[in-house]
């Protein structure tokens, strides 16, 4: 079952969120381990130097107290080796009761008997006679001071393996946060790019049924109403393609009323006007009786005007033909430029009233195309009157061909030396009943239908036209048929 655009985002966020959230939890984890570690150095072995110091400081104490004792027998200096004694061995016992390692405990219990030994050795030779205490004793002083010295080494060495320890921590805790710093930096890297490819797929998979979507409408626009939305989408965007398929069928129905209806208007239309342009012929020739100049200058402008709407009566009905794929094109071998000199011709005069030149430029050697001459010359006479609408009095207008054997083709353009136009009305310059927005004082109002005609002529004949066309700088039409031989059969 194909998923919904609500639950491809919310799905597509979880995931994101989800892999956002293990990072942060790596991270934090991290954070925790360097924080126990940190908190081991701060309650643990700190603690246990600064004890392990305090002894040190507490035993010399009890050195100098003894020296004093033993030097001046003084009840106040045997109280103050007592003090220092108890609170030494205090400390050493607030030490023996936390549970330390096996090495930092067999430290503090020879510091224990060495100043078991201590105090024992100050004792008994504070219990020697009187006479005696005064005098000095070398043994005494050489085995006090290495009892002091070992007491001293040994909490050296209790303090020295706190501090590798502390080192060691230190390390590690450096260790696992560079350790850490480039896991979690990875991490947040493949997170993001993990992200932008979720969300990406995510898009791709709505955004391209979205393009699909905005090409049938297109088509649409174009007159293709048969176009429709194929492959997989989500729920949303195929009821909404469906929908444009109900837009177009509807708008397939009305086009094909609109075509029958001009076609029929068309047919119907064409026998009184014709009647009319034949009647309007005999007063001219004065069949009827002499006419006076007000008359005949009335009767050429009825004459005008019934000739122009014959002319797009006929083309509203080709068209109709065209787009009903009625139409029957007689394809032989043509002579391009014979057609051009013969579609020049026709418009010489109207070219010579307005003081416009019309040139064409074409190589000396004839070339052959396969083509209906009467459709083409159709085209050539549209183009052509185009061009001499809008150019204005003085300009040039030129239709050139270009043949390319290599490619087998022959590229024809009509060039006029008119306003130009609009890059925006460009794309729609091939849509019929479309005139644009720009007219020039000069140019008289078509019917929006000769640029129709001729691209459904060009492109039945396996070409393609084209206008390229820039604001002050002219317009240039362009096509391209197929060469073919003069003698090659339709």
């Amino acid at each position: 079952m194909r998923l919904s655009i609500f639950w491809r985002l919310v799905l597509t966020y979880l995931v994101i969120i989800g892999v956002m959230t293990a990072v942060n939890l790596y991270a934090l984890l991290q954070i925790r381990a360097l924080a126990g570690l940190n908190a081991e150095v701060g309650s643990h072995h700190h603690p246990e130097i600064d004890s392990a110091k305090r002894l040190l400081t507490s035993f010399y104490v009890q050195i100098q107290s003894e020296k004093k004792y033993l030097a001046v027998p003084a009840a106040t200096f045997l109280e103050h080796f007592d003090e220092e004694s108890k609170e030494f061995q205090q400390i050493l016992d607030g030490l023996l009761t936390r549970n330390a390692p096996e090495p930092e405990t067999r430290l503090l219990k020879e510091v224990e008997r060495f100043q078991q030994l201590h105090l024992a050795l100050f004792h008994a030779q504070s219990a020697a006679p009187a006479g005696h205490q005064a005098e000095p004793n070398v043994d005494y002083d050489e085995r006090r001071n290495a009892l002091a010295g070992r007491i001293s080494s040994t909490l050296r060495q209790y303090i020295g393996l706190h501090e590798s320890r502390i080192a060691v921590g230190v390390d590690e805790s450096r260790a696992s946060s560079v350790q850490a710093e480039s896991v979690t930096r990875a991490l947040i890297f493949v997170a993001l790019v993990f992200g932008l490819g979720l969300a990406a797929v995510a898009s791709y998979n709505i955004l391209r049924p979205l393009r699909r979507l905005q090409a049938v409408i297109q088509q649409m626009g174009q007159g293709n109403f048969h176009a429709s939305m194929d492959g997989q989408a989500p729920r949303e965007l195929r009821e909404l393609g469906d929908t444009v398929k109900w837009m177009g069928t509807k708008l397939q129905q009305l086009d094909e009323i609109k075509s029958e209806f001009l076609a029929h208007v068309s047919h119907e239309l064409r026998t009184p006007m014709a009647s009319i342009q034949e009647g309007t012929h005999l007063l001219l020739d004065e069949i009827p009786g002499p006419l006076t100049q007000d008359q005949r200058t009335t009767l050429r402008i009825m004459s005008d005007s019934s000739r122009r709407l014959m002319y797009l009566i006929s083309t509203i009905l080709d068209l109709s033909k065209m787009e009903a794929g009625m139409m029957e094109y007689r394809f032989a071998p043509t002579d391009l430029k014979r057609i051009a000199d013969v579609s020049v011709n026709k418009i010489q005069l109207l070219a010579d009233a307005k003081h416009v030149q019309l040139l064409i430029d074409a190589p000396v050697e004839r070339y052959w195309v396969r083509a209906d001459s009467a459709r083409i010359e159709q085209v050539l006479d549209n183009l052509l009157s185009n061009a001499l609408k809008y150019s204005p009095e003085g300009s040039v207008v030129r239709l050139h061909m270009s043949p390319s054997r290599d490619a087998g083709l022959l590229f024809v353009g009509v060039m006029d030396a008119g306003p130009g136009i609009p890059t925006e009305e460009v794309p729609h310059i091939f849509e019929r009943f479309y005139q644009g927005r720009s007219k020039t004082r000069q140019a008289s109002v078509g019917s929006g239908l000769g640029l129709a005609l001729a691209k459904k002529v060009v492109e039945a004949h396996g070409g393609r036209i084209w206008v390229e066309s820039e604001p002050g700088k002219g317009t240039t039409v362009r096509f391209i048929l197929c060469l073919t031989r003069p003698r090659e059969l339709a």
